[in-house]
């Protein structure tokens, strides 16, 4: 999966997504998922001593990707090739119907 990688030096960027460490002069680990449209649609920001999830990492790109090509959403734990679900006045109050969680 190719995406762009920058780097930081000065901070700028991490002082505008809120993951500057001015005492430290770094960045903290933060990831943001940022749709065609320039909007965030996901963060997860974690201090230096905890890795991220590259698994879940791929897993959110797929789960937006879908969300945007049809309209569905994923309910908690929702993996690749598992029902999603389609909002609407039906499911208010009836998502328990459609969807089990697994265990």
């Amino acid at each position: 999966m190719p995406w762009p990688m920058l780097s930081d030096a000065g901070g700028k960027i991490g002082q505008v997504y809120g993951v500057y460490d001015a005492d430290g002069g770094v960045d903290i680990r933060g990831r943001f998922l940022i749709d065609p449209d320039g909007v965030i649609q996901a963060m997860e920001v974690m201090m230096p001593s905890v890795g991220r999830n590259i698994n879940e990492l791929i897993r959110q790109v797929k789960a937006f990707q879908h969300v945007r090509e049809t309209g569905e959403v994923m309910p908690a734990g929702w993996t690749p090739g598992k029902p999603t679900l389609t909002p609407g006045p039906d499911l208010v109050g009836r998502v328990w119907e459609v969807w089990q969680p697994e265990e």
